[in-house]
This record gives structure tokens, C-alpha cells and sequence, in this order.
């Protein structure tokens, strides 16, 4: 069928894509905006007539009718330079910014670094140039997510929300996956086990090492607050933890460390300690990066499942967006341990 028999050589609209397809024009709106609201059927058919006729979406007249951007915002109110050298925080972003791009919207990063520039950033909100919001590696008992929802922008929270606020959240069972990677080391027949945690103000590495006391609970043997160290979540932090707990115990036959990155560094300062990787001492870490396999030898680590996590906390926002009815939630996802040589295998398990 050529576009003029149905459109008479105008210019084709939406209204004549639903009335080909027989939805209503609300449907069709929501097809073209990428909502995850609409049933199967219904979108073939609006795909089927767009195509059929020629339909180009108007972007602009689009965002006029609705009111939205077609914009995301990812929030990280954490120092840049910490951001920028992660490699968790790439991942992530990689993984958040593939989902919105199959949703046609576009990811804006913004990283405040101070409380007037939150302040700041809650008035741009307001003004309707981001449609939701993603909030990460928040500290403590922040109030973002809560002062953002306050302003009817939809935010969801990667990792636990803060205390008390009325947020979506999606975030990974750290605790226990902690456990298992402790439990994993014990089963080694490692008995003095030390741990280097991130920044004990972020929910995640409170619960990486409260995974890690579980573990060593169930197996009956006392916390000893020698053979735990602050390694913030940086390198340096890191050298600076591992050198501390060798220090304290230079028996130490095992450590689990909160992320990958400090974990590579563990090693580091343990192999230039001329102790060996796991003979002398074990290392577990856990976000399972990439890095995890470049180690020697490779390192053990607790996969986090960033791409899942990413593709619900895409799908949370979105039905804020299209569907609002202002009812916070929380979904958990399940933890993964693998073991490679630095523990002594190099199997998989799960947590």
C-alpha cells in the first residue's frame, strides 16, 4: 500500500498509523514513546502500520505533546576523579545506557559535588529537563532520592535506599555473598581470615562485611577487630588496609576484600610482601569486573549481576514515567561466587 491511498499525499500523522492499526491514539503515543505498558499485540500492530505508511516520528512535537525529554539522568554524588577510574562504575554505566538506548531515551551523567550543587541540580529537575533519575553510591543517610521524588521527578536507587526515604531501589544481595566468599575460604581450611571493607557509610560494603561476620559466626570463630580494615573502595585505601593488616597479623592465611579493584591491589601488596597468592594467603573480592581474570593469579570474586540490575532499574524508572503511582520498591538480586586460583579453584558456585 503506498502512503498517498491512505493519506492522500499529506504528510503522515500519528492518528493515521492508529487508525490503520485499530488502537486507540493513547496506545500508539505510548508505542512510539517506547513504554513498557503495552501489550504485545498491540505494538506489532502499531510497528506494522508505522512501517506500512511511512510514519517518521516528530521527536520534538513528541516532547511537546508529553512534556518529557526523553532524557535519563544518573546521579553520583561522589568525587569525579574516584568515579572516573573505576571500572565498576564504566560497567555500570555501559550497562544502564544500552537499556535506555533500547527505550529511545538518552543518559545524562551528572556528578554533584557539593550540597549547592544538589541544590542546584533538584531546581533543574524541577523544570522538566530529565524525566527520572538513577542515584548511586550514595553515603549514609543522604536525602537526594527523597527531595528528588518531592519534586515529582520518578528516581529509582541503585543499591539499598537511605533510611526512611520512599524510594525504589534495586540492589544485589551483598550480604550473602559476602558469606559465601568467607564460607568458600573457611572451606579452604583458612582460619584467620582477614577482610578489607569499602566505606562503612554505604549500605553495600556495611552489608559486605556484616556478610563476612555471618560467615565467620556460623563457623564459630570470634570477629577480631584486628583482621578488619577501611579500604574505602580506592586503591590507595586498599594498599593502605592490606599493609595495616599485615601489620596487625602477618599470620594471616586469607582475606576478602569489597570490591575487585582493592582486591588486585590486596594482592599486590601481599606478593611484594613475598608471601604467595593462595598458598600463603587466599584473596576473594567481589563485583566479579573484568580485572578479576587479568589478576596473577586470577582472582576469586562475587559476581555482582550489573546488567540485570541495570535492566530493572531501566524498567522500575520507566513505569514511574508512564505509569506513576507513587509506590516504592525493592527487588533483590541473588549473588554469584566464583572461584578461580587466587582462593585455590577454580570451579563455580553459587551463593
Amino acid at each position: 500500500m503506498a502512503q498517498d491511498d491512505k493519506t492522500n499525499g499529506r504528510n503522515v500523522t500519528l492518528e493515521d498509523v492508529v487508525r490503520l492499526a485499530g488502537v486507540s491514539l493513547a496506545t500508539g503515543s505510548r508505542v512510539m514513546n517506547a513504554s513498557p505498558t503495552v501489550n504485545s499485540d498491540a505494538r506489532r500492530a502499531v510497528e506494522k502500520a508505522s512501517a506500512q505508511l511511512g510514519y517518521v516520528p516528530n521527536r520534538a512535537a513528541r516532547s511537546l505533546m508529553t512534556r518529557r525529554s526523553n532524557a535519563i539522568g544518573v546521579i553520583i554524588p561522589a568525587p569525579t576523579s574516584r568515579i572516573l577510574m573505576d571500572p565498576f562504575f564504566l560497567m555500570f554505566f555501559s550497562a544502564i545506557g544500552t537499556e535506555l538506548a533500547l527505550h529511545s531515551y538518552q543518559l545524562l551523567l551528572v556528578m554533584p559535588q557539593s550540597f549547592d550543587e544538589e541544590k542546584h541540580l533538584e531546581r533543574y529537575l524541577a523544570s522538566g529537563h530529565i524525566d527520572g533519575i538513577v542515584v548511586t553510591a550514595l553515603h549514609g543517610d543522604d536525602t537526594l532520592p527523597e527531595r528528588i521524588a518531592a519534586r515529582g521527578v520518578p528516581v529509582v536507587v541503585s543499591g539499598r535506599a537511605p533510611l526512611g526515604a520512599r524510594a525504589s531501589y534495586v540492589d544485589a544481595d551483598c550480604r550473602s555473598g559476602a558469606a559465601a566468599a568467607t564460607a568458600h575460604l573457611l572451606a579452604q581450611g583458612r582460619r584467620k581470615l582477614a577482610t578489607i571493607s569499602g566505606s562503612l557509610d554505604m549500605p553495600s560494603a556495611m552489608d559486605r562485611l556484616l556478610g563476612f561476620r555471618d560467615a565467620l559466626e556460623t563457623a564459630g570463630i570470634a570477629a577480631d577487630p584486628a583482621l578488619e580494615a577501611v579500604g574505602d573502595f580506592s586503591q590507595q585505601g586498599a594498599a593502605e588496609a592490606m599493609n595495616l593488616l599485615l601489620e596487625r597479623r602477618p599470620d594471616l592465611d586469607g582475606v576478602f576484600v569489597a570490591s575487585d579493584t582493592m582486591a588486585a591491589m590486596a594482592m599486590h601488596v601481599l606478593q611484594g610482601s613475598g608471601l604467595r597468592i593462595p598458598e600463603d594467603v587466599a584473596v576473594v573480592g567481589f563485583d566479579d569486573q573484568p580485572i578479576a581474570q587479568t589478576t596473577e593469579p586470577p582472582l576469586s570474586s562475587v559476581r555482582h549481576p550489573i546488567e540485570a540490575m541495570s535492566h530493572e532499574m531501566v524498567r522500575l524508572l520507566l513505569h514511574g514515567i508512564e505509569a506513576p503511582d507513587n509506590q516504592p520498591r525493592q527487588v533483590i538480586f541473588p549473588t554469584e561466587l566464583v572461584i578461580r586460583e587466587s582462593s585455590g579453584g577454580l570451579s563455580m558456585a553459587r551463593s
